[in-house]
């Protein structure tokens, strides 16, 4: 039960940090591209592509299905730090191995897991670039 308690002091603290910062500092004001940068890396034979991708675009890397579905930046920073909400799917298994939000400076922060292939988000485009 000891532990048990440590685990709720634990949450309601945490809670409290979470509670305590700005809004400020929680909310970012972003801007939405119309596309975004792919780095795809095939770890068997070392061969890096960047691939240009329209959002709503599904473009295959092997046996992955990869799809962008929106990609985001600082409103005030478009070539800043983005992040893309993508999907990759194992077309030969029909199996879901990423869905969610990459983030451009932090490629690893929530990567795709694969034994074979590296994708990762470099930046959005916009209409400018």
């Amino acid at each position: 039960m000891t532990r048990f308690f440590a685990a709720i002091i634990g949450c309601a603290a945490a809670a409290v940090v979470v509670a305590s910062v700005p809004a400020s500092a929680q909310a970012v004001r972003t801007g939405t591209g119309n596309g975004a940068v792919l780095r795809t890396l095939d770890k068997t034979s070392g061969e890096v592509i960047d691939v240009e991708m329209s959002v709503g675009q599904t473009m295959a890397y092997g046996p992955l299905q990869v799809t962008l579905i929106e990609c985001r930046f600082p409103a005030n920073n478009p070539t800043g730090d983005a992040f893309g909400l993508i999907q990759i799917v194992d077309a030969r298994e029909v199996k879901e191995l990423f869905a969610g939000w990459m983030v451009a400076s932090s490629p690893a922060l929530n990567a795709l897991e694969h034994r074979r292939y590296d994708v990762w988000l470099l930046r959005c485009m916009t209409a400018g670039n």
